[in-house]
């Protein structure tokens, strides 16, 4: 029976594109990106995701997302996850409201903080940022943002302060494009209920995800917003394979070019699914089941034939995943 806290949201399945030099051939030219994002759309997926990073070389996220938006018909087009501290925080705004208009109200935004580590602190450093009170700067920006894209001519806060805004790009909708929190923690669950559109996480564990979207649905609750209001999103790694020995050691091969680590190390904090496609529908439905109502594949392949490859058994798996429930409840003990 399920036990979790379900959304009445319709399911999305979207993808991640492979914007990183790691994911590609040799010899790939990466204006392909474009004919895989097309594809993608063509193939019935919802949504069009890119990553954000300074250490590995990649595409940059937004330029992407600005040749997409017209070239693109119907799919959603998002940062899975957009490191704002990264970018001058008016400039950023502008952009975003500009690839909104372009993509005629398609963009969502999910945002992080970045972590401790090679994928974090360094990142600062390069950009100049502190990294104390990340947290808190990365919801000021949001913020600073939202009252850019809705006219405001000031704004004071803890770390951005302006007098004399001049008018800035409105988006296509008043108050621009939504924007999720991709984050797990305890107080990132917090920050999801009170201010966030959305929730991008990658628990390994479904039930895990259940605990979290409960959490995130008091904190809304407390905060006199609607739970419905928020988007439970997943990002997942999948590979499809006929031999679930060949998907797991193709999806080995991926976490060591892009992570530097095994399997085994990144199936312990990341979602992960490879097998055959019944192993990869059944493991895909656990997270459904669990409350997720937009899933974002990120295929594990090291090049565009195979991303593209990918893309078409993942796509064959889409009629196959469940309909999201009603909402129902979690009760936890003591409550």
């Amino acid at each position: 029976m399920n036990t979790g806290v379900l959304s009445t949201k319709p399911l999305d399945i979207g993808v991640l594109l492979p914007t990183g030099t790691a994911q590609w051939a040799e010899d790939d030219d990466p204006r392909e990106l474009i004919t895989l994002g097309r594809t993608a759309e063509h193939l019935g997926f919802t949504s069009l995701f890119v990553n954000d990073s300074l250490i590995t070389p990649r595409i940059e996220a937004l330029t992407l997302l600005a040749a997409l938006a017209p070239t693109t018909e119907t799919a959603t087009l998002g940062t899975g996850a957009l490191l704002p501290f990264l970018r001058r925080p008016v400039q950023t705004a502008q952009t975003l409201a500009s690839i909104e208009l372009l993509s005629q109200g398609r963009l969502t935004l999910a945002v992080g903080a970045g972590f401790p580590g090679r994928f974090g602190r360094p990142f600062y450093d390069l950009s100049e940022v502190p990294w104390p009170r990340r947290f808190a700067r990365l919801d000021e920006t949001v913020r600073l943002w939202r009252a850019l894209w809705q006219g405001a001519d000031s704004f004071h806060g803890e770390f951005h302060h302006f007098t004399d805004l001049p008018p800035a790009l409105r988006p296509t909708r008043p108050a621009g494009p939504p924007v999720w929190l991709a984050g797990a923690t305890p107080t990132a669950l917090a920050r999801t209920g009170r201010l966030y559109d959305g929730w991008l996480p990658y628990p390994p564990d479904p039930a895990d995800y259940t605990t979290g979207l409960h959490d995130i649905h008091q904190a809304a609750t407390a905060a006199d917003r609607s739970p419905e209001a928020i988007t439970p999103a997943l990002f997942i790694t999948v590979r499809i394979d006929n031999d679930p020995r060949t998907a797991r050691a193709a999806l080995d091969d991926y976490a060591r070019a892009t992570y530097g680590m095994p399997l085994t190390d990144l199936e312990k904090i990341q979602a992960v699914a490879a097998g055959t496609a019944e192993q990869v529908a059944r493991r895909l439905s656990q997270y459904v089941t669990a409350g997720a109502r937009h899933l974002i594949t990120r295929p594990a392949a090291l090049n565009l034939r195979a991303q593209r490859e990918q893309l078409e058994r993942v796509a064959a798996l889409i009629p196959d995943l469940p309909t999201p429930s009603p909402p129902r409840t979690r009760v936890r003990p003591g409550q």
